[in-house]
Formats: C-alpha cells, structure tokens, sequence
C-alpha cells in the first residue's frame, strides 16, 4: 500500500513539475535565454528626405554597424530612396524602401527607427514610429518647442521605448574620462564650468543654406545653439552630473547675413548643486575651422578640454588637476581615445540599446532637459529676463 502510494504521489509529482515548467521554463536557463535574446540582429529603419540632416553619416554609420539584420527607409523623395536602397542593399542584401514613414512601420515593422528630418517634421515621424511600437533615435533637435518633445516623452513612456536625440558626445572617450574623474570626487564640489563651441561661417554666406530650413527658426527650432552648441550644452549635465536651474542668453544675428536664426549666443547658468557656467557659441571663423573647449572648477582642481581646427591643422588638449589625496601629483595630461568615434559609436550604441546588451547612452528625460534649457535661453533672450528650467 505505501509503496503504491509512493509511486503515485512521484507520479503526480513529475506531471505537475513538467507542466510548470512548460508554462514557465527553465529558471537556470532565463538567462542563457535572455543572452540568445540580445545577440539576435534587429531591423532598422531610416525616416528622412532628400538631404535629410547628417544623413551621409546614417548612411555611412548603419552601413558600418553590427547586429542589423536589415534597414529600410522611408522618404517622400524617390531620388533619395534609389541612393538609400543602393547604400543598403550593398550591406544588408535586400533593402525595402517605402514613400510613406507609416507603412514602413506598418509593414516592415523595425525595431529601432533613426529620424533624420528638420526640426518640424520629426515630431510627426517620431510619433508614427513610437505608436508602432520601435525604440527611436532622431537627429536633434527633433521638434521646435520644448512642449513637442515632452509629450513625446510621455509617449515613450508609456510604449515602454527608447527616444533619444542623436548626441554623439555621450559615448565620446574624452567625455566619459571626465566623467569619471569628477564622479571619484577628484575635483571635489564643483565651483564653475565655462563651455566654448565654435564653428565657421562660410555656411551662411551661401544663398542656398540661406533659404535652406538651416536658416529658419520656425523649421529649425533655432540657429547655432539648438543645431550644433546643443552638443556642448549636453556634455555639461553627462559630465558634471549636475542639471541646469536658471538660464539668462542673449541670441544674437551679429553678422548680418540674411538668415532668420542666431549666429552668436552666450548663455549664463545656474544649477542645481549651486554651480554656475557660461557658454559661448557662433559661426565665426574661416571655411573648415572649428574650435571647442570645455573646462570645469572644483575645491581639489580643475578639467579641461580643449580642441582646434583650421587651416594650420588640429589639436586636442585633455588635462586635469587634483589635490584629492588618490589623485597623482602635478598637472596630468591624457589622450583617451577610440577606434570608432563620433556618430559611428553613438549609432551602434543605439543599436546595442535596442537589442539589450547596454543602457541607452541617453533617455528621454535626459534628451528633454538640454531641449528645455536651450529653448529657455531663447525665451530669455526675447525678454530679457532669467528664465527657471524645470
């Protein structure tokens, strides 16, 4: 009789066992589960138009990456389709191409969808892509209103899906060194910050970029500030982990050309730790040329980075200073570099985000918080009066 009900019971035992599993898996193999799961390629999708902003460095960029299975693109240019199917089919094989962002997203359902359109025309197209259910990467500024972005935000949110704007500077090495000496704490409670970003202005002295959506504020968002300080303007808060209170700008035309955006801007702040900046920015220098630099204060030291381009050649400068008792002694001088920079990295970033192997290399919120503090410095310099950053 025991024996019998033995048996039973390791009977019952074993067929409830394999039903659970069954529903359930394998718990000691969720996570070889979850590492197939991230090595799967995905399906990247393109929304642009003829000449769409950066769309060379897509082009090149996507080409080039790994864990893409296939790309296609959306444009309401056919010319611009022929050149997109070429690039990626040469890569990927078959390369779909659709007249409509929607039926893209429709029929070829990607995963991860990179807009390069103007400013007011990615809100749309971000949205399309969002509702459909693919994480997102857009050129920036991506909308022409801090209110736009926001609600794209929420959207996100609620989708459960990554929005970022394309800001390469965040997987920049010389960026992340600085980063992780100010998060040791080797510069101590940081005191002052002070960002440059300038680049040429040959650009607005062609009539074609003059009458280009560039040069239009209602189509851009805005001038140099928005377009390209917005790079510098997000190094501040990645690297100092600190976010911006109040803003006070002023956004000038100073060259005359006729354009409806700023050529120079200076822009003062206040964060939230108490720290405060100032940032300059404009098209001032020959054909080519570019200059940057970024430098921080603190109680033990300083930081700073600083880089040239121009007739005579380049330089870049990466140097700190600490008095923190784990800190080498003197003025160190360092040169972090990658293989892949610029928006190459920043793209596969985006791509390893999407598959699940890596953090996103910037979220929503952090993506709104430069928007904010830009479109707040233009307020500012429209009324003349210190603008609080939510």
């Amino acid at each position: 009789m025991e024996c019998r009900a033995f048996v039973k019971n390791t009977v019952c035992f074993v067929i409830m066992a394999v039903l659970f599993w069954s529903q359930v898996g394998n718990p000691l193999h969720a996570e070889d589960q979850n590492a197939d799961k991230a090595k799967e390629k995905i399906r990247v999708g393109l929304m642009t138009q003829r000449h769409g902003p950066h769309l060379g460095i897509y082009y090149g960029s996507l080409r080039e990456c790994t864990g893409i299975s296939q790309v296609a693109t959306s444009a309401d240019d056919d010319r611009e389709l022929e050149v997109a199917k070429r690039v990626f089919t040469n890569a990927f094989g078959e390369a779909p191409v659709y007249r409509s962002h929607a039926k893209m997203v429709e029929e070829f359902k990607p995963d991860l969808v990179f807009v390069a359109l103007p400013a007011h025309l990615s809100p749309a197209a971000i949205r399309v892509a969002l509702e459909g259910g693919c994480h997102v990467v857009s050129e920036k500024p991506a909308c022409f209103n801090a209110e736009q972005f926001a609600e794209l935000v929420k959207l996100a949110k609620e989708k459960k899906r990554m929005l970022m704007l394309s800001l390469p500077s965040r997987v920049n090495p010389k960026c992340l060194r600085a980063r992780e000496i100010i998060a040791k704490g080797l510069l101590g409670k940081l005191y002052a910050i002070n960002v440059l970003q300038v680049k040429d202005q040959a650009r607005l002295t062609r009539p074609d970029y003059q009458q280009s959506w560039y040069c239009d504020r209602e189509k851009a968002g805005g001038g140099h500030l928005i377009w390209l300080g917005i790079h510098q303007m997000d190094q501040i808060p990645f690297i100092t982990g600190d976010r911006v209170e109040k803003v006070t700008a002023f956004c000038r035309n100073v060259g005359g050309e006729p354009i409806k955006i700023e050529d120079a801007e200076t822009v003062s702040m206040q964060f939230k730790s108490g720290m405060v900046g100032t940032f300059h920015g404009g098209y001032y220098l020959k054909g080519g040329s570019a200059q940057s630099g970024f430098t921080v204060w603190g109680s033990l030291g300083w930081l700073k980075m600083l880089s040239h381009r121009g007739p005579d050649g380049s330089s870049e400068t990466f140097q700190w200073y600490s008095r923190h008792a784990d800190a080498p002694e003197g003025v160190q001088t360092e040169n972090p570099t990658s293989k892949v920079g610029g928006y190459q990295a920043s793209v596969q970033a985006a791509i390893d985000a999407a598959r699940g192997e890596r953090e996103a290399p910037l979220t929503a919120e952090e993506s709104l918080h430069v928007l904010k503090v830009i479109f707040a410095a233009y307020k500012s310099s429209e009324t003349g009066t210190v603008q609080s950053v939510e």
